[in-house]
């Protein structure tokens, strides 16, 4: 991710490359014949839904590494230490979905597969080691993408054939569980055409945005950091909306298919290590990248232009903080969706459910995580100056009524936790309160969910007390022990801020992409406690 997050070459103000293509093609360590030669052989591929197969493939692939950190396993965080866990069902689990990517690499090498199958019998039946030999080195070509998937097959195969003698144990400890996957992502790491490991990496046949005014945005933000960093963002969110995309198509067929569950698992393995990668990444990197640039564009204007030029300086030095402060609450708000989703709305692989109590759960789970996503896009489009059209960027037809129910109960959550705030400001014990200076835990508290929630709709719904709220927030970050005055002008902006909120949500309510659908108070206290940990 390290290299696709950078850019590399040093440019002077004014110049950037088109981060947005050089992530597209770039992000895989793939030569420009080489990528060239994928395409033609995607092309020619006599099948149906060849692109959907080929993304599904890959995203199995990845969980090959995804999976085997029980950090990405659904379900509520284990107090057991590791090591004195039993992963036979999580095992299980595995083998469903790599059987389902065995399925697909036959879907995709068609006739071919015939060949591999004879090979695989004369490996059993010839008597002379010599001739064995050569058979097997003959599977291990990589001139071309066909050769390169066959290759595949013969390492996919026999790594669900050890894992299914593993599964004859009664109990599977962890370094076992994480040695046979282990086998298959190196067999995945050693591919020439289908590696697709990157924590965070894109390809044109899958990724390309296809909403113009999307495309127009990336392009427009200025400077090198910026440009790339943006562009990295709304494609990592649109390569998560594709998960949701290929869950929904899993789930159709969870009730009908034994390996559909497995497929499931493994591919909320990948969204949730994706999703970790760019938060992390925007949370630990974004602001030191963008003072960096920022940094080396002032050092390259002369001495002389430097008065001339200071009001420009100083826009721009507004704009990039604004775009700071937009991609780390995308950050935060990942991580708390993330946590609640996975850890709560799925349940961890040993669960015994049903076929169909599976798909109920996997369903819910969709629908909470893909207007989070749609609304993290809109978001960022509005920290950048655009409002984007939920019409014009989404393929999914109910994204308008979605992503306003959720703006709707997200409004009402953070309300309530800005009245909980203000209100336990207001009512401190005196001797605390009046302290010349004190240090509460729930004002850290406050502004970690501010930056995840509160910013992101102060963006959205164009508050007009912004750069004072913004202010009032500034001034509890500055230090860990906070002043009496500055949590008092906090407290003042969080009671107007709370009156807009509610007053918000009052018109959200009216609009009519939500007419007829009541809101959910308890369903939204629901999920507010599982926002706050509780």
């Amino acid at each position: 991710m390290a290299n696709a997050a950078h850019s590399r070459n040093s440019l002077g103000p004014g110049q950037q490359t088109d981060a947005y293509a050089d992530l597209l093609a770039g992000t895989r360590r793939l030569q420009r014949e080489q990528r060239s030669e994928r395409e033609v052989w995607l092309a020619g591929l006599p099948i149906e839904n060849k692109d959907d197969l080929l993304f599904e493939f890959e995203v199995l692939l990845k969980a090959t590494a995804c999976f085997s950190n029980p950090r990405n396993h659904p379900g509520p965080p284990r107090r057991t230490p590791v090591v004195a866990q039993d992963f036979r069902a999580p095992l299980l689990v595995y083998r469903e979905g790599l059987t389902r990517a065995v399925s697909l690499a036959r879907a995709l090498l068609g006739a071919r597969d015939r060949a591999f199958v004879f090979h695989r019998y004369l490996e059993t039946v010839l008597p002379e080691d010599q001739a064995r030999t050569r058979l097997l080195t003959e599977g291990t070509s990589q001139a071309t993408p066909q050769e390169s998937l066959v290759t595949l097959r013969h390492g996919l195969t026999a790594s669900l054939e050890v894992t299914e003698g593993a599964l004859r144990s009664p109990r599977i400890p962890f370094r076992l569980f994480h040695a046979l996957l282990a086998t298959a992502y190196r067999e995945v790491d050693r591919n020439t055409f289908f590696n697709p490991l990157n924590a965070l990496e894109f390809r044109p046949e899958f990724d390309r945005i296809k909403s113009a005014q999307v495309l127009e945005l990336i392009h427009s933000v200025p400077g090198v950091e910026a440009h790339r960093l943006v562009a990295l963002t709304f494609l990592s969110l649109f390569r998560m909306l594709r998960y949701l995309q290929l869950l929904s198509r899993i789930a159709t067929d969870a009730v009908h298919r034994r390996q559909s569950v497995g497929s499931a698992y493994l591919v909320l393995s990948v969204l949730r290590s994706d999703a970790r990668a760019l938060s992390d990444y925007l949370r630990q990197r974004a602001g030191t990248l963008l003072g960096e640039s920022f940094e080396r564009d002032l050092l390259a204007i002369p001495s002389s232009e430097i008065r001339l030029r200071a009001p420009a300086l100083r826009a721009a030095g507004h704009r990039l903080i604004g775009i700071k402060s937009a991609l780390e609450g995308i950050a935060g708000n990942l991580r708390l969706e993330m946590r609640r989703t996975l850890q709560h709305d799925v349940p961890e692989p040993s669960a015994t459910l049903s076929p169909a109590d599976f798909q109920r759960s996997l369903s819910t789970a969709i629908d909470n995580l893909r207007p989070a996503l749609q609304n993290a896009i809109l978001f960022l489009g509005k920290a950048l100056g655009v409002s984007l059209e939920e019409g014009g960027v989404f393929d999914h037809h109910a994204a308008r009524r979605e992503t306003s129910e959720r703006l709707r109960r997200d409004v009402w959550m953070f309300a309530q936790i800005v009245r909980a705030f203000s209100t336990k400001a207001q009512h401190s014990p005196n001797e605390d309160r009046w302290a010349p200076v004190f240090n509460f835990q729930y004002v850290r508290e406050f502004l970690a969910y501010f930056r995840a929630m509160g910013y992101p709709l102060l963006r959205a719904a164009d508050y007009p007390r912004f750069d004072a709220f913004m202010a009032a927030m500034s001034g509890l970050e500055d230090t860990d022990l906070v002043d009496p005055r500055r949590l008092e002008a906090a407290i003042d902006e969080c009671v107007v801020f709370h009156t807009f909120l509610t007053q918000l949500f009052e018109d959200i309510s009216r609009r009519d992409e939500l007419g007829g659908h009541a809101f959910d108070r308890r369903a939204a206290a629901a999920a507010l406690r599982l926002y706050l940990g509780e």
